[in-house]
């Protein structure tokens, strides 16, 4: 998920966060010492959307289902996908008359939570219970919401009725167990309140909370993690006795860390900036090995349309048009990220190539602000357009401060926005901060800019649809930070999943984009690709380039 002057290595060491344990690489292989950029803005699985939390998900608990590395839909925490071949899906009608599925899944035997409880359906039941609940406030409930009953039929058994038929009804990464035994109390007693008084926030070492290869034993909060084997975990033995993750929020200290030994690997999720590898691999081919992952990633900057600045789509289209992405693209980052003219990628298969695309026009940018009313004033001043009422063309732009290509894309818009008479005040913050409260409390101030992680179509209702806008009476669920509203596009968002023929489906996706693109609730930038370091002895990482992180197939890692 800049320019600023470039750290020396010396200040760059000396800036960096230490863990509390270990502070330095283990000289055997039975550790594993990872660097990434974020510090999770909270552990709950359901809570916030990081990629910090998802990658330290991977290693420590498991979903029923995920995409692997070829894309293909597999089960994690499930024996079997349901399919309505196998019987583990059925058709029927809903309670009101209307086409419904109900969907079962049968969780993998042995598997338990780190304290030796048995993960069991009860800890699913309990998460729909509390997904569906508003004042839970947890993000992407859309899932839990459209699932009216949940049946659990044996202990490893749970069946969802859902109230329509989507094309993805066996897909059920949002479904996560949560440990009812301990969490379940506290959400009752308050369900508003529990965001902040659940275990993963206020006990995060609690074996209890964790049911992957691994559990979390320590945190040293805003610089890393500790993980340690799950002693009662029944799938492959992962290889190593221990693994220490590292936050280095900047991303010169990140490198400056990875090269002096004190971390092993620099997770591609999100690590160094593809920029900086490729110039490190120029400069040390054979000191690690090195792997470009194009992928599901999506760059852009989110809009606040409530501001009178961003408000007029006159103004963004001109926002565009004053973006020379193509530029930035060929000299930031080698030509390698490819501009994105919408949200979907060309690697997915409902993206449209004939998508409206926004050239680099900056006397069109200019000529489409003077129709929305932004004018440089006479004398012209600073340069920066003004409207009527002698209000400034000005709004904040935002990113994850400490990351070295953002901070430097940031300064390259600044100066280009300024040719056109926009001014763009450059504000960063932690990625904790930024993601854990900026950002779902819609407190960004004009621009935000970041990526969306998906996987193979994957419908963005949470970012789209006018019911996802967080608010206080919603307890900030839902990712619709921009706030952008849109009666054809919430149609869309509604059709897409219950088009079952895929081809009907395709059109209903390219005008989604074509809205995307004539709106612009965000700017689209590019589609990013992971740079993943990693040292020559370490084998098994499968860089998947879409939402489910390399690190839930940790059992694969091994010593070379």
């Amino acid at each position: 998920m800049a320019l600023r002057p470039a750290l020396t290595l010396l200040a760059a060491l000396a800036a960096s966060p230490a863990l509390a344990q270990p502070t330095l690489v283990q000289t055997g292989r039975d550790s594993l010492t990872i660097g990434i950029t974020q510090y999770p803005a909270t552990f709950h699985p359901n809570i916030e959307s990081m990629a910090a939390k998802s990658y330290i998900g991977g290693f420590t608990r498991r979903p029923l289902t995920a995409r692997d590395a070829d894309w293909a839909l597999t089960c994690l925490g499930c024996e079997t996908v349901p399919t309505l071949e196998n019987g583990l899906a059925i058709r029927e009608q809903t309670p009101d008359g209307r086409p419904g599925i109900r969907v079962t899944w049968r969780l993998r035997e042995g598997w338990r939570w780190a304290d030796g409880q048995p993960v069991t359906a009860e800890d699913l039941l309990f998460a729909w219970q509390a997904g569906r609940d508003f004042s839970t406030g947890f993000g992407g409930a859309e899932f839990y919401r459209q699932a009216y009953e949940a049946i659990v039929t044996d202990a490893r058994s749970i069946t969802l009725r859902f109230d329509r038929v989507t094309f993805d009804f066996a897909s059920a990464g949002d479904f996560v167990p949560l440990p009812a035994h301990l969490e379940r109390p506290i959400w009752q007693a308050d369900p508003r309140a529990y965001r902040t008084r659940t275990l993963y926030e206020t006990q995060t070492s609690n074996p209890g909370l964790w049911n992957g290869p691994y559990r979390v034993t320590a945190v040293t909060p805003g610089s890393g993690v500790t993980l340690e084997r799950n002693p009662h975990w029944a799938g492959q033995a992962p290889a190593f006795r221990r693994i220490a993750i590292r936050t280095v929020e900047n991303t010169a200290a990140l490198e400056a860390q990875l090269l002096a030994g004190q971390i092993d690997m620099v997770a591609g999720e999100l690590g160094l900036p593809l920029d900086q590898v490729s110039a490190l691999e120029r400069r040390l081919p054979n000191r690690f090995r090195y792997a470009y992952k194009p992928g599901l990633i999506y760059e852009h900057l989110d809009l606040l349309l409530d501001l009178p600045q961003l408000s007029d789509v006159r103004t963004r289209q001109a926002l565009i048009m004053a973006t020379d992405r193509a530029q930035i693209v060929a000299r930031l980052f080698e030509g390698r990220q490819p501009v994105a003219h919408t949200t979907v990628n060309p690697l997915d298969g409902m993206h449209d190539d004939n998508v409206r695309q926004w050239p680099f026009d900056l006397a069109r940018a200019r000529a489409l602000l003077d129709e929305a009313g932004w004018r440089v004033p006479t004398p012209p001043g600073d340069g920066i357009r003004r409207n009527a009422a002698g209000e400034r063309l000005s709004f904040d732009l935002m990113t994850t401060a400490g990351n070295r290509s953002r901070e430097q894309v940031q300064q390259v818009l600044q100066g280009m926005w300024r040719q056109a008479g926009i001014e763009a005040r450059i504000r960063n913050e932690p990625p904790r901060v930024f993601f854990g409260e900026t950002l779902p409390r819609r407190r960004y101030g004009g621009a935000a800019m970041f990526a969306w992680i998906s996987s193979p179509e994957n419908v963005p209702r949470t970012s789209l649809h006018s019911e996802e806008i967080p608010t206080a009476e919603r307890n900030w669920s839902g990712q619709n930070t921009t706030g952008f509203r849109n009666t054809e596009m919430d149609s869309l968002l509604e059709a897409i999943p219950v088009e079952l023929d895929r081809e009907r489906r395709r059109v209903l996706w390219h005008r989604l984009q074509a809205i995307y693109a004539e709106q612009l609730p965000a700017i689209p930038l590019w589609f990013r690709s992971d740079a993943h370091v990693w040292p020559l002895w370490l084998d098994g990482v499968r860089p998947t380039g879409h939402l489910n992180a390399s690190s839930n197939w940790v059992e694969e890692w091994r010593v070379r």
